[in-house]
């Protein structure tokens, strides 16, 4: 782990800190990346990692995406991320997460004095977030009733429909997904809302989950949308756009080169499984909405509770997504690189403008 904080490309790292409490079984990992800009914001993964050196490289590596994350927000906000290690699911149910299990993990939060504020990711909620903000006052996502934001995967949502309709005016001329035919890899609490979005603009919608539940939600509130049985039969269907909404490495050596769609944009967090896949896909033509420019509407949603949750405010400025995403392929055009380059190149510029001042 060392190696990997002090030389690799995934270090960096302000601060890293290992957390355990055997009384109640918690095991976690928060990551502070960077406080240039301000606090570190970024949600608690709850998963059940298959070793402890995957759960630490997952919170390297989602705490580094929030740094560029909120940089490209436009939020006065550094990055930073929790994992717990575990089932996800309630003891009752032969998981792990107990009362006394987010109890614990809110007075390791709190003990870092606000350097790190947590919210929610995969496997944490809103109920969650309540629970956690009883031991630490550095808690957003909670719910409206504790004066919370509520549930971040609506502007989550909302922002990656924006990004692709950024995508859309990029490649065939008009800020519309009418007419396109838009797979969704995961309709869970992201993907479901998005789904909403594109129906409403009149795409035709492609869907896939690993939870069976979650396509009959989808498909009883929108019957016209078609279901696939898995991600590798979605990304053979003939798309004009592919949404990875589910966990990270949707992209890597075997998609790519299968991959039908012009455009990749979706709310999964690190979708390329290694830095050359980017290339690979602009070697076939196809444009990559970089995931943590497209999905910062959850983190802008949570962020606004700071200053006391204002919906519309949150929404508005959400609606920048579009404006960030059709600048960075801008960018990428006029320096001949790709997307996510000329999105890390912008959010670095002003992290180190923050450090000079």
């Amino acid at each position: 782990m060392l190696t990997t904080l002090f030389r690799s490309e995934q270090g960096g790292h302000e601060q890293v800190v290992i957390c355990q409490d055997r009384a109640s079984g918690l095991k976690a990992v928060i990551a502070v990346h960077s406080t240039a800009l301000g606090p570190a914001l970024g949600g608690t993964r709850f998963h059940p990692y298959a070793t402890e050196e995957e759960a630490v490289l997952d919170a390297l590596n989602l705490s580094r995406g929030m740094s560029y994350k909120n940089a490209l927000a436009g939020l006065p906000l550094g990055g930073g991320k929790a994992v717990i290690i575990g089932d996800p699911a309630a003891v009752t149910d032969g998981g792990i997460k107990s009362e006394e299990l987010l109890l614990a993990y809110g007075r390791f939060v709190e003990s870092l004095g606000g350097r790190y504020i947590t919210a929610c990711d995969v496997g944490t909620y809103v109920a969650d977030m309540d629970v956690v903000a009883r031991e630490s006052r550095h808690v957003t996502g909670r719910s409206p009733e504790n004066g919370g934001a509520g549930d971040s995967s609506v502007l989550t949502a909302f922002g990656v429909f924006q990004g692709m309709r950024a995508g859309a005016e990029h490649l065939w001329g008009a800020p519309t997904l009418r007419g396109r035919k838009v797979g969704v890899a995961g309709v869970g609490k992201v993907g479901h809302h998005l789904v909403d979005h594109l129906i409403e603009d009149g795409a035709e919608v492609v869907v896939t989950d690993v939870r069976v539940e979650s396509v009959d939600r989808i498909r009883a509130r929108h019957p016209q949308v078609t279901a696939v049985a898995d991600t590798s039969a979605l990304i053979r269907a003939d798309l004009d756009v592919y949404a990875p909404c589910a966990l990270g490495g949707a992209l890597d050596d075997e998609t790519v080169p299968v991959l039908s769609a012009k455009l990749v944009c979706g709310a999964a967090n690190n979708q390329l499984a290694h830095p050359g896949v980017e290339k690979d896909l602009a070697n076939r033509d196809i444009l990559y909405a970089p995931d943590y420019v497209v999905n910062a509407g959850g983190v802008i949603q949570v962020a606004d509770e700071l200053h006391g949750f204002d919906f519309d405010r949150a929404k508005a400025q959400a609606t920048k997504i579009f404006d960030t995403t059709a600048a960075i392929f801008a960018r990428a055009q006029s320096d001949g690189i790709p997307p996510a380059a000329a999105a890390d190149r912008i959010a670095e510029q002003r992290m180190a403008e923050a450090r000079r001042a």
